[in-house]
């Protein structure tokens, strides 16, 4: 079983700020996928600016989008 994701706010240094059904904040630094594939697209950073929600998980303006358990076990908690 995964958590959906309920927010994300994207930061101006590429990492993703998100908050999981379970109220747990992480953070999910993007850095290391801008030059793979689609992710590409989103080293505009006005792209990267489009994440949003999308069902359980985010997705860009592109179609960029990732599984919530791969956001889930490659963040790091955030300090309350």
């Amino acid at each position: 079983m995964y958590l959906a994701v309920k927010n994300v706010i994207p930061t101006n240094n590429y990492n993703l700020i998100l908050t999981f059904e379970n109220g747990e904040r992480r953070q999910f630094d993007m850095n290391p996928y801008l030059n793979t594939g689609i992710f590409k697209e989103l080293r505009d950073i006005s792209k990267f600016q489009t994440v949003r929600v999308s069902f359980d998980s985010i997705e860009w303006d592109n179609e960029a989008d990732w599984d919530p358990e791969v956001l889930y076990k490659n963040s790091i908690k955030m300090a309350e």
